[in-house]
């Protein structure tokens, strides 16, 4: 009996045709190629807003001191005029919240645009290419390069390129880690070598973290390391602009002379001159289809429509596309899925908004002392408290305390004058006006600003006292 399994050649292979690997798939470097076109210009002009932001920001100063500081120290985080403390956590994690969903709306709206635009990683690496291109010429100079023997032209080529490399890394992490300690200083002992061990340690940290991802890892951090990369596809619907080869157009491919009637030849519009391959940063060939490795960038869009101009076809033949729309159809911008993205993220966005408003400026803890009572020189029954209340604006303000409850009485500073940030801790006790009541119960302490007593907190406490027999 034969248990063998019947196998059906479906496909085979011209041996003639050579089997050509993209980079990414011959797991070799991936060496752009120069290019312009409208998509680099748009990529060029956000990331230069975005590197805008993050190296001049830490240098602006507001009343004073450094307008943007995370200042873990005092547990005071300043951005501009707001001061934010550790009981604002709630507001950082709505912040990532609606970035989640921000990013979400993007993912269905343009697929990975964010990706291709917006994310650091793609900006430094398309700034450590460029240090390439400056260093070592463009693609066929680096694979040339790459291939040659080691000699003296080399080694100054590789050792520009690194240096490079490591000043743009260095650069980046003292702007990092200026946020989170005062810039200025910092600077000034990084160029006296001064610099303290714990911003030493952590300016090597992110040097090197820097270094090693823009220049070496690359494409395979989105590839591999990225979980965007993994979830994103199953956000995908039919109408999601995505950056498609139009096959029915572009096939058969071949090459050509310009002035000759491709139909009459049984070609479509693409020449197969690769040039989108040898621009994609993640070295991959977009004819093949969506890939998980495709960033949305745009670099083939602008390499192709140029080679399109130059042989005289309509651009497009690789262009920001639905699924729908190759298929014939039309792509439909409102549908449900993207209209309900939208709305909550302007739900979310009002709400943080109204939040952030009304934040308030002022925060009470109260401590009850760990003694239960204690019976003072008036024989009332008396209980201690810690208050712990914090200025939480810009300005010196003064505070009053008080004990809204008429079976207390409370012995407290009259007013409290704090400096801008300021925390202090106030000694308090409450003593039990009625001796033959007996109380074990709830009471509210209140601080309001004497300038607006509308402005005030409260936090609840326990008053403990014997039991009346």
């Amino acid at each position: 009996m034969n248990d063998r399994i019947p196998v059906t050649l479906i496909e085979t292979l011209d041996a003639r045709t050579p089997i050509r690997l993209t980079p990414a798939q011959a797991g070799g470097p991936i060496h752009t190629r120069s290019f312009t076109g409208r998509f680099r210009d748009l990529r060029r002009i956000g990331a230069g807003l975005l590197l805008a932001l993050f190296f001049a920001t830490q240098w602006l100063t507001w009343e004073g001191r450094q307008a943007v500081l995370w200042d873990l120290g005092r547990q005071q985080f300043h951005i501009f005029g707001a001061t934010f403390w550790p009981q604002d956590f709630i507001l950082l994690s709505a912040l990532l919240i609606i970035a989640a969903f921000g990013l979400f709306f993007i993912t269905v709206l343009a697929g990975r645009a964010w990706c291709g635009y917006a994310c650091p990683q793609s900006i430094w690496t398309w700034i450590f290419m460029w240090a390439e291109r400056v260093t070592e010429g463009d693609r066929h100079q680096r694979i040339k390069l790459d291939a040659a023997s080691w000699s003296v032209g080399k080694l100054a080529r590789r050792s520009a390129k690194h240096s490079f490399w490591l000043a743009v890394s260095l650069a980046t992490a003292v702007a990092f880690i200026g946020y989170f300690t005062p810039v200025r200083t910092l600077v000034a002992d990084l160029f006296n070598l001064q610099l303290g061990l714990t911003e030493a340690f952590w300016l090597f940290f992110f040097t090197a973290a820097t270094y090693l991802n823009a220049g070496w890892l690359r494409e395979k951090v989105c590839v591999h390391m990225c979980p965007y990369s993994r979830f994103q596809s199953v956000m995908f619907d039919p109408d999601t602009l995505v950056i498609s080869y139009d096959a029915a157009r572009g096939e058969q491919r071949g090459a050509r002379r310009k002035d000759s009637d491709p139909r009459a030849q049984g070609l479509g519009d693409c020449i197969d001159c690769t040039l989108c391959v040898q621009v994609c940063p993640t070295g991959i060939d977009i004819r093949d289809g969506l890939q998980l490795d495709c960033l949305s960038c745009g670099a083939c869009i602008d390499a192709c429509d140029s080679v399109m101009d130059k042989m005289g076809y309509a651009r497009g033949l690789v262009r920001y596309t639905s699924e729908r729309a190759l298929t014939g159809g039309r792509t439909r911008l409102l549908r449900p899925r993207l209209v309900g993205y939208a709305a909550a993220l302007l739900v979310m966005i009002g709400a943080f908004t109204w939040a952030l408003a009304e934040r308030p400026q002022l925060s009470l803890d109260v401590t009850r002392d760990r003694t239960l009572y204690r019976e003072n020189q008036h024989g009332q029954i008396e209980n201690m408290y810690s208050l712990k209340v914090i200025n939480k604006t810009q300005q010196a303000r003064r505070y009053q305390i008080r004990l809204d409850d008429e079976r207390f009485e409370l012995h407290a500073p009259r007013e409290l004058q704090l400096a801008p940030g300021e925390i202090v801790d106030v000694p308090v006790s409450v003593a039990l006006l009625d001796q033959a009541e007996s109380v074990a119960g709830e009471l509210r302490f209140a601080v309001s600003d004497a300038a607006e007593p509308e402005r005030q907190v409260s936090a609840p406490s326990t008053f403990i006292a014997p039991r009346v027999r």
